[in-house]
């Protein structure tokens, strides 16, 4: 039977996919240019990317996009309120699937850690509550930038509850009603990463992925590609790919969002 539809997003609640380009570089007397001549500060909000997870400032954003599974467009609003220089609130909410999701971030030396929480409903009845804890991990801080690329790893742990429709060969499996909703839950990990290679100081290249599992044999995926273009200091937008999958479902987006940072 096939799987339904669910989001990744979640897990990105706090990053609003905008971007721009802070200049780290330095040069030298001959002037050539020198990306990794000392660690970056990570608590160093201004100069850092605006599509960094580990950035901490407030912002807004809204993003439009298409469903390719429900054939579908929507539309998304979600920003982030930073109360200190390493502790913000993320909220992301999408009114057309009734997907919302509310959290915080904490910035440590050796990265941000981020708690969240968030429900997702879809249109076969199929629902889920997901709580997650994770962290990114910003490999520049201790000085490894291969090639201009930005990256995060991320792991964390979660916990998910819902209702969905039974996959043909489990138990109380119904062939002749295969949409009645069955409660559902898993607890379990997941690991990904996310990264960022600016091509010049307007355009960026973003690409993330990563994988879950859980009790019960569940088991779940992401992975999408894109890239943003910056227009003024605190304004950009991003056009992105996204495909995710897992034992609630599957989607495959475009989106193109836009954001506006209000602190620097």
């Amino acid at each position: 039977m096939r799987k339904l539809s669910t989001s990744f997003l979640i897990l990105f609640a706090g990053l609003n996919t905008t971007s721009a380009l802070a200049d780290t570089s330095s040069s030298s007397e001959d002037g050539t240019i020198n990306r990794s001549e000392s660690k970056k500060d990570i608590y160093d909000n201004e100069n850092k990317h605006v599509d960094d997870p580990t950035r901490v400032v407030t912002k807004l954003g809204v993003a439009g996009d298409y469903n390719f599974e429900s054939d579908k467009f929507g539309y998304s609003i979600s920003g982030s309120i930073g109360l200190s220089e390493a502790q913000k609130i993320n909220l992301r909410y999408h009114p057309d699937s009734e997907e919302w999701t509310l959290g915080g971030s904490w910035l440590f030396d050796f990265g941000i850690v981020n708690f969240n929480f968030g429900k997702s409903e879809y249109e076969d009845g199929s629902n889920f509550n997901n709580y997650s804890i994770g962290t990114f991990v910003p490999l520049s801080v201790f000085g490894i930038e291969p090639a201009g690329w930005q990256i995060f790893p991320m792991a964390g742990f979660n916990y998910t509850d819902g209702e969905r429709p039974l996959n043909e060969g489990e138990p109380n499996f119904d062939p002749s009603n295969p949409y009645v909703l069955h409660p559902s839950d898993s607890t379990g990990g997941y690991l990904g990463y996310f990264s960022l290679k600016p091509l010049s100081e307007e355009f960026t290249v973003i690409t993330f992925a990563g994988a879950s599992v859980g009790s019960d044999d569940y088991f779940g995926y992401w992975l999408g590609a894109g890239v943003g273009y910056k227009f003024t200091k605190k304004d950009s937008i991003n056009l992105l790919g996204i495909a995710t999958d897992n034992d609630y479902g599957a989607e495959q987006k475009i989106i193109l969002a836009y954001s506006h940072t209000f602190s620097d």
